[in-house]
């Protein structure tokens, strides 16, 4: 693959399935270089391998399909004219789509009720004069903030607390109405404008100060459950506690589930029977603020009479070896889907309140979303070696493929399936990655990526980066050294502390074995590269072993101390995975040992990143240049810390051109050679 093959690289949505189990739609986003944005639409997919996927919708970016309960209508996303997703609806047997929101920050995430007329959606509500909301105010001439608390600003979104997630609930119109004509002439003249509406009014049901998520219905309807920090002392402590309010509106009361102790909520999902109460957290120990490697769990709580306080929640899955996550989709009366990850791959799973745990689909694929129709069929989304994503059924514990969007991919350039494989760390610790090669007989150069988190994984699934850097000659090793996900909380857990001692061990223990067993890899041609925690590792290991001909350090976790005082989350990131004292900050910091780096670095930072903010960069590129390394800073206006993965596509472009231009320098092969002067 090369970097402007990036528009024939297809992303899709988890799928909603029909009622019926007839057919699943998904929506397909692509990058596109016209636009420079993301374009895509609805495709319905029949379930029916006979029948063949079609394009259902016309719009710039549709996404987020679901169908009510009853199947007669088919609910999505749309942006308008200043971009911002609202929410459309459609009958599901065709017609002409029907905006039913007017968000100014545009719909975050919506969910149906049972009655199949009523939809509860979260969205950020600005304060007056902020964002928009004052004609002539722009985003430089708005009021000053007055900032007293920690959780002041999110990476992708930016400043929160005056823009605050909330919760709303619309009834839908007659989709067979007449539409709305906008007033003109004298019935413009007589009606005052803040009279016509377009678009039916909902009703907000949160007001707290406090951002509001992952609402959905009770079985009943009668009530929505949602998440959020709105306890006291939620601005010292990770904390976020479900909540319940009448749908119809009043006061939200939170729902005590008898926890042991702090936890992070992060989905919660009513049976359909309505029994149960099903939720994922994760445990954030007695401080409420240690996140480092914690499995979410799910738990169920029987929620017994009407009245009634609610039971003890019940621990379905095992906290130590699994790793679920929602949303959580109903399956049957009392049981819910949840995605596992687990050792590079994300497997799917029904859980009933009973704590049977089933797995549907597993082995080497990433499952990116599932739904069940009423009959019982179940529509998969799915990436693995050979696709970035495709629609499956799920029958008699097979899955049977439905789509072939990668297709174009395939047929412009050859995808390269990683090769699995294990070594021994140093101190005898199993380590877990995939090496990708290049066409060829070599020897070529190899590239050792480190991913970010740390309590993230690499997948055997498609891999953009992977696949251009292979499709220039390099040979990619990458792993999931001790601080991934998907191995147990004591493999995460291992480098709390203790950062670039074990993790550094066992990546380079991966890479000598990897190189070593691959003749067509040239051991004395390496480079190391790696974004976000990938860059501070990246970073900390140039420092103490000078074997690469380069570095690519991006966005890069590189100076713990300053971090704490410019991430969106370094009021607690840092304290937790190094500790908080100055010794123990200096002693795994990057920062602190750049002198002693020899090995020519690019380092890419954004200016919008809030996660790894740019002065990271900017201060790490400073200490190289001043030391006499060869370095070069490569500066994203517009983007955030997500760049890599959903920055403008020429952006995502360019990042690839800079970056194979910086290895055809220092490491260049036949496919990405050096260019003379």
């Amino acid at each position: 693959m090369k970097p402007e093959q990036l528009p024939l690289v297809n992303t899709l949505s988890a799928p909603a399935i029909h009622p019926d189990g007839s057919r699943a739609v998904v929506s397909v986003t692509r990058p596109d270089f016209n636009a420079d944005d993301y374009v895509g639409q609805l495709w319905s997919v029949p379930l029916d391998p006979t029948k063949y996927p079609r394009r259902i919708t016309r719009g710039f970016r549709d996404t987020a399909p679901a169908f009510s309960p009853d199947g007669l209508v088919l609910a999505f996303l749309r942006p308008d004219a200043d971009g911002k997703p609202q929410l459309f609806v459609v009958e599901s047997a065709g017609g002409e789509p029907q905006r039913v929101t007017n968000q100014r920050c545009g719909v975050s995430g919506f969910s149906w009720a049972p009655d199949s007329h009523r939809i509860v959606f979260t969205a950020r509500v600005p304060e007056p004069g902020r964002y928009g909301t004052v004609d002539g105010v722009t985003p430089g001439r708005e009021d000053a903030r007055l900032i007293a608390v920690n959780k002041y600003r999110m990476n992708g979104v930016g400043y929160v607390s005056d823009q605050r997630l909330q919760v709303f609930v619309l009834d839908l119109p007659e989709l067979g109405g007449e539409p709305v004509v906008k007033p003109r002439g004298r019935a413009a003249h007589e009606m005052p404008a803040a009279e016509f509406a377009d678009v039916p009014a909902a009703r907000q049901l949160t007001f707290d100060d406090a951002d509001h998520d992952g609402a959905t219905f009770s079985s009943d309807g009668r009530h929505i459950y949602f998440l959020a920090a709105a306890h006291e002392g939620n601005d010292n402590d990770l904390v976020t506690s479900m909540y319940k309010v009448a749908a119809a509106g009043g006061d939200a009361s939170v729902v005590h589930a008898g926890h042991s102790g702090p936890q992070n909520v992060t989905a919660v999902r009513e049976s359909a029977n309505g029994r149960s109460l099903f939720f994922t957290a994760q445990d954030l120990g007695e401080s409420g603020t240690d996140f480092v490697a914690r499995n979410s769990v799910l738990f169920a709580v029987s929620l017994g009479q009407p009245g009634e306080d609610p039971a003890e929640p019940v621990a379905l899955t095992d906290a130590e070896h699994l790793d679920v996550s929602g949303p959580l989709e109903q399956n049957g009366p009392d049981s819910v889907l949840v995605l596992n990850t687990v050792a590079g791959t994300v497997e799917l799973l029904t859980v009933s309140s009973a704590g049977d745990i089933t797995p549907l689909v597993f082995g080497p694929k990433v499952v990116t979303g599932a739904t069940v129709a009423a009959n019982g069929e179940i529509a998969v989304s799915f990436q693995d070696g050979s696709t970035a994503g495709d629609v499956a059924s799920l029958e008699g514990g097979e899955l049977r493929l439905l789509t072939d969007f990668s297709a174009a991919l395939r047929n412009y350039s050859r995808i390269v399936e990683p090769v699995a494989f294990e070594v021994e760390s140093g101190d005898g610790h199993p380590v877990h990655g995939w090496v990708v090669l290049p066409d060829g007989p070599g020897p070529h150069p190899a590239l050792l990526t480190i991913h970010g988190g740390p309590f993230a994984q690499y997948t055997g699934a498609f891999f953009d980066e992977a696949q251009v850097y292979a499709a220039a000659g390099y040979a990619v090793v990458m792993c999931n050294p001790r601080g991934s996900s998907g191995y147990g909380q004591a493999h995460g857990r291992a480098i709390k502390g203790q950062m670039g001692t074990l993790d550094m061990l066992d990546v380079l223990a991966f890479f000598d074995a990897a190189v070593a067993a691959h003749p067509v890899i040239d051991a004395a041609r390496t480079g190391i590269m790696g974004g976000s925690y990938g860059g501070y590792l990246s970073a900390w290991i140039i420092a103490h072993d000078h074997r690469f001909e380069a570095a690519v350090v991006e966005r890069g976790f590189l100076d713990p101390v300053s971090f704490a005082g410019s991430s969106d989350i370094g009021w607690f990131f840092g304290g937790e995975y190094t500790g908080g004292t100055p010794e123990q900050l200096l002693a795994q910091s990057p920062m602190a040992v750049a002198s002693a780096v020899k090995t020519p670095t690019l380092v890419i930072h954004s200016e919008n990143d809030l996660r790894c903010p740019l002065e990271q960069g900017q201060r790490y590129y400073a200490t190289l240049k001043a030391s006499g390394v060869d370095t070069a800073f490569l500066v994203f206006p517009g983007e955030d810390h997500e760049l890599s993965r959903s920055g403008t596509p020429h952006h995502r472009r360019q990042r690839f051109e800079h970056i194979l231009a910086w290895w055809a320098v220092h490491l260049p092969t036949p496919l990405n050679p050096a260019i003379s002067a």
